[in-house]
């Protein structure tokens, strides 16, 4: 071994380059959350092949006082923070004062900027390793203009592990995305190859900010999401939160935002997943853009070069606030919040095809079997009647009648029955195989799953059975003895009121030894190693656990799908207004409990484009 040596101080940059400036995309993010700390209120960006031969960064913000700019380019040189406060509670999303240094080590910039609004400032221009930066007078508006050349020029091998040039500009511009989202006030533009790619103007208002997130998120997302806002205990939760229905192959479009920061959190995705469990179809991601914001000095931002890392002082406080938000939220959504159009779309767009509604071939002239196929009694007549006198109010779909016929005349219900409101699901009309509910409401057709809606129902009210009081504990005959690390033992002996109202009865018996001597009556004592130990690991890893609950509620999912009606069995008019009915009042109950839609909806438009109307 040699001797120990200081590094020299362009290796050292260098190095820190490594951690820092990973493909183009790295350059635009540290660039443009530079020019957002410093008050800009419009961004530029300029790109040329991929990133890789020119990124070009302006902005109208402050600008560097020209006696700083010798200091621009040094590394651990910044404004943002000052003493030792200021780093436990980071309020600027750049701190550290490595990139500028970083990104000309491995480059050729051009820095140009002026603090004040007489046109007239500075530039420093530095070539890569050699650092030999020069500062000269410069004609420029207030704010600042980065020109990054030359990418990794005088590092080949880091550059021959860039990839093509639109694999690294799509990195580029998701990473644009991420930082709009975040700054919706800010006007900001896109630009490859001189092609403009984003023209993002300010959103000060609602309207405008819904603008952006449909442009970044497409409209798509925009017509299946919830909006969030939440506040409690010092903690606020906004944003956008997609539909179960509009679940993703890829966690590809989930943005969540602490203090402003884009952040991918191992507490938050949990917390986000455990909300989703009882509603997601297996495999699927949900899809957010949620903001959660929180006193700075509550969370530690300087635990990842990159700062996609954050750590929260109180973990568990911070799972426990989002899980239970959102849980909230997903589960209060009904039948009536939802919009009006077709609840499968996402599904289909995805590639699950076999969720997708029932759609005719145009010209078709009947289904296979007949009308007699509709539950063996067709659409007759005194059926549809049997309706409307089952479930009066009935009602008339919303579309202008011919001149001098009224609204009763061409349904054939009465003034009094028209007038009466509409329920969001409608009235059933018919029985589909036995499978199917078919009902008429406001906008068109409510097609229903009735084993999986009713499935739902079920299950919720087994839930809220066991949940309206404590778990009832079975005491073992003999004590299950677990050997577990003294951490875990701590854990158990720490949360004993925790695993007490779960229905565990737990005691340590020593430092690596624990006792179970009673389990939840639901559970059995079958799973209990496995299921205290997992418990134990969520606790350690998340400071929160719902081991226990999620196996309560696959017991419960799977008696809800024995105790519900089975597809086959022909049901009465009443008794499907009467499930239609109990889905609007139940919670989740667009969704079975494996994360299936239960119902979809046709308009009257979407049935006027199946039958060509109006062309």
């Amino acid at each position: 071994m040699s001797r120990i040596q200081r590094l020299d101080i362009r290796l050292a940059n260098q190095i820190a380059a490594g951690e820092v400036v990973e493909r183009p995309a790295s350059v635009v993010k540290e660039l443009v959350e530079n020019a957002l700390d410093a008050g800009s209120t419009r961004i530029d960006i300029d790109i040329e092949q991929g990133g890789v031969k020119l990124i070009r960064v302006r902005d109208n913000g402050d600008g560097i006082h020209a006696d700083d700019l010798p200091l621009a380019l040094l590394r651990h040189a910044t404004s943002k923070i000052h003493d030792l406060e200021d780093l436990e509670a980071v309020a600027t999303l750049g701190f550290r004062g490595e990139a500028l240094a970083s990104i000309a080590s491995v480059s050729r910039l051009t820095l140009s900027t002026s603090a004040n609004d007489s046109g007239v400032g500075h530039s420093v221009v530095s070539e890569g390793r050699d650092m030999a930066a020069v500062i000269a007078a410069a004609a420029h508006a207030r704010g600042t203009t980065v020109e990054v050349r030359d990418l990794f020029f005088n590092t080949p091998a880091r550059r021959k592990f860039l990839k093509t040039e639109q694999t690294e500009f799509s990195h580029l511009e998701e990473t644009v995305k991420r930082l709009a989202l975040a700054n919706p006030d800010v006007a900001l533009s896109l630009s490859h190859n001189g092609r403009q790619i984003h023209g993002l103007r300010a959103a000060t208002e609602e309207l405008e900010w819904r603008r952006r997130l449909t442009s970044l998120c497409g409209p798509a997302f925009m017509e299946h999401a919830m909006p969030v806002q939440i506040e409690h205990s010092g903690l606020q939760l906004r944003g956008w939160l997609g539909l179960p229905t509009f679940s993703r192959a890829q966690a590809d479009l989930q943005y969540f935002y602490v203090n402003g920061r884009m952040v991918r959190d191992r507490v938050v995705t949990h917390a986000v997943r455990q909300a989703y469990a009882d509603v997601l179809f297996h495999g699927r991601h949900p899809a957010y853009v949620l903001f959660f914001e929180l006193d700075p000095g509550a969370v530690d931002v300087n635990v990842h070069p990159t700062k996609h890392e954050v750590r929260f002082r109180e973990q568990r406080h911070v799972h426990d606030f989002l899980y239970r938000s959102l849980h909230r939220v997903i589960a209060e959504l009904k039948p009536q919040d939802q919009a009006p159009t077709d609840t499968a779309t996402a599904f289909q767009a995805e590639g699950m095809r076999e969720q997708a509604p029932l759609a005719l071939p145009v010209g078709s002239g009947s289904f296979t079997g007949g009308l007699a196929s509709f539950s063996g009694n067709g659409m007759a007549s005194d059926r549809i009647a049997e309706s409307r006198a089952a479930y009066a109010p009935a009602f008339a779909f919303q579309r202008p009648v011919a001149q001098g016929m009224s609204t009763a005349a061409s349904t054939g219900m009465s003034a009094e029955q028209t007038a009466g409101e509409v329920p969001p699901l409608g009235f059933a009309m018919a029985q589909l195989h036995g499978i199917y509910i078919l009902a008429q409401n406001a906008e068109g057709m409510i097609v229903v799953d009735m084993h999986a809606a009713h499935e739902r129902i079920t299950y919720e009210r087994l839930k809220s059975s066991i949940d309206n009081g404590a778990l009832a504990s079975q005491p073992l005959l003999v004590p299950l003895s677990l050997a577990i690390s003294t951490r875990e033992a701590d854990l158990a002996e720490n949360e004993q009121a925790f695993f007490n109202r779960l229905g565990f009865e737990l005691e340590r018996m020593g430092p690596e030894t624990l006792l179970v001597r009673a389990v939840p009556v639901i559970l059995g004592q079958a799973r209990a190693e496995a299921l205290v130990r997992d418990v134990l690991a969520d606790l350690a890893v998340h400071g929160q656990t719902r081991r226990i609950e999620e196996t309560q509620n696959e017991l419960l999912a799977t008696m809800a799908c024995h105790g519900s009606v089975r597809a086959g069995r022909t049901l009465g008019i009443a008794e499907m207004n009467a499930l239609l009915r109990d889905m609007e009042a139940t919670e989740r109950s667009g969704q079975c409990n494996h994360g299936r839609p239960t119902w979809t909806r046709l308009t009257l438009s979407d049935l006027d484009k199946l039958f060509l109307r109006g062309r």
